[in-house]
């Protein structure tokens, strides 16, 4: 298998269209660019086919993706994890607009009142778990 990357360890932070397309690999894993590009089409998005494909050679150049030319249809999978890039993405959040402040954060989710019901158990689930934490 053949597999072209950038040497970087920490490609940095995703643009909203390169979070779409990973969110689709993260979701589908390895994939073509035919076949993230009609998901963008019919979940997202309407987007031309050579936007997709020069968006996610680009992708492979910051160190998002590795492709996989050993076939005729090259396949592309991501090469960040999910939980980490979001992490980076959340504490961005956090520190940018919560002034580094994750209770700040939490209020403004739960005076949104967009949260369901299920939304509120599992949020108190999760307070429980941390006060019975010593």
């Amino acid at each position: 298998m053949t597999e072209t990357t950038q040497e970087n360890d920490v490609p940095g932070e995703p643009t909203k269209s390169e979070l779409e397309i990973l969110q689709i690999l993260w979701e589908f894993g390895p994939s073509t660019a035919r076949f993230v590009n009609d998901h963008l089409n019919q979940h997202i998005r309407k987007v031309i086919y050579m936007s997709t494909l020069k968006l996610m050679q680009i992708m492979v150049e910051k160190g998002f993706l590795t492709k996989d030319e050993s076939q005729m249809k090259h396949i592309y999978r991501a090469v960040v994890e999910e939980s980490k890039t979001k992490s980076l993405l959340l504490d961005r959040v956090v520190d940018t607009l919560f002034n580094g402040s994750a209770s700040n954060l939490m209020m403004q989710l739960v005076g949104s009142k967009k949260l369901s019901p299920d939304d509120i158990k599992t949020i108190q689930k999760l307070i429980k778990k941390l006060d019975q934490k010593p």
